[in-house]
């Protein structure tokens, strides 16, 4: 971002922030992962009437909420605005990269590249760190009380871990090199609230040991770069079973990647889409594997890939 202070503040400013893996899997609330296949576009412009407004929709979405309570954008530039005491007002023009009800973290991207483009505007902007509540608040239009796990990936990029909420302590973790993810969006359609009220209030002993040496073992793989701990760890016995009717074809799905040499598939998020890691040298065989078991059960999908180093908000300005 680049601005020149004794110029004043811009007029007008244009972010971006990527698509997202929730919980890679194994870790439900607490991992995500940016994934720069598809980004969300907000361009907010400053104008005299206090308040924020919504102006030109396109991309994959031709219309969205109007009323701040009912935006995540709108909901997300607000929360920086009443945070800053800012009396100006902003339109947001929002572009929608990443298909809605995905599983892949929309919702989060348009709060969060909303958040920096409106923050882009202050006389004294928040650095990238503090704007993490109000994207938070915007996302919690999605789901409340909103899940960190998208919006601290959308935001700060690559695999990030939320190691403590109070305080919040966020940090950015080594992503393993050589691995590729790849992320299959069947055409249908998940609501995040409705997926997170499947979930039951409690876990068995058993279940809760397992999960904790998955998760250990994924971290430790990840930041080690120890693929054979990364497959160990990459399966979640916790939340995907709780979802599976959400998407039946997951477990050929599943399958078809593990046998191809994929690393680890699940859902992405919520769902409905899967996500799958594996090494560069095998995405090809994974990715015809997962295509051709989606299509055995009659399922089309759409296929995304990006590399797991991912780059999360970015912001232009416009002097």
């Amino acid at each position: 971002m680049t601005n020149n202070s004794t110029l004043g503040p811009p007029r007008e400013t244009r972010a971006s922030a990527p698509a997202s893996i929730g919980n890679v899997g194994v870790g439900y609330d607490v991992l995500g992962l940016a994934f720069d296949a598809a980004r969300d576009r907000v361009r907010a412009v400053r104008n005299q009437q206090p308040g924020v407004r919504l102006g030109k929709v396109s991309g994959l979405a031709q219309t969205l909420p109007a009323a701040v309570g009912d935006n995540c954008a709108l909901a997300a530039a607000s929360a920086v605005l009443n945070a800053a005491n800012a009396k100006i007002g902003v339109t947001l023009d929002i572009e929608k990269g990443i298909p809605m009800s995905a599983g892949m973290g929309g919702s989060a991207a348009s709060a969060v590249a909303a958040a920096g483009a409106v923050n882009a505007l202050l006389e004294a902007p928040f650095s990238v760190v503090e704007l993490l509540p109000f994207a938070l608040e915007g996302e919690a239009v999605s789901a409340d009380p909103p899940p960190w796990d998208n919006v601290m990936a959308s935001l700060h990029g690559g695999l990030v871990i939320a190691a403590q909420l109070e305080p919040p302590l966020v940090k950015r973790l080594p992503a393993p090199a050589g691995l590729t993810c790849i992320v299959f969006h069947p055409d249908r359609k998940t609501e995040t609230q409705s997926a997170r009220d499947l979930l039951a209030p409690s876990v068995s002993q058993h279940i809760a040991v397992e999960h904790a040496r998955n998760i250990a073992g994924f971290v430790a793989g990840c930041t080690t770069n120890d693929r054979d701990l990364i497959r160990a760890g990459l399966h979640d016995i916790f939340i995907e079973p709780q979802r599976l009717p959400l998407l039946p074809e997951l477990a050929d799905v599943q399958r078809a990647a593990i046998a191809a040499g994929a690393l680890g598939c699940s859902f992405s998020g919520s769902g409905p889409s899967v996500f799958a890691w594996a090494a560069e040298s095998d995405s090809c065989h994974v990715i015809a594997a997962m295509q051709e078991a989606f299509d055995n059960q009659g399922c089309v999908a759409h296929l995304y890939q990006a590399p797991l180093e991912s780059d999360g908000l970015r912001v232009e300005v416009d002097l």
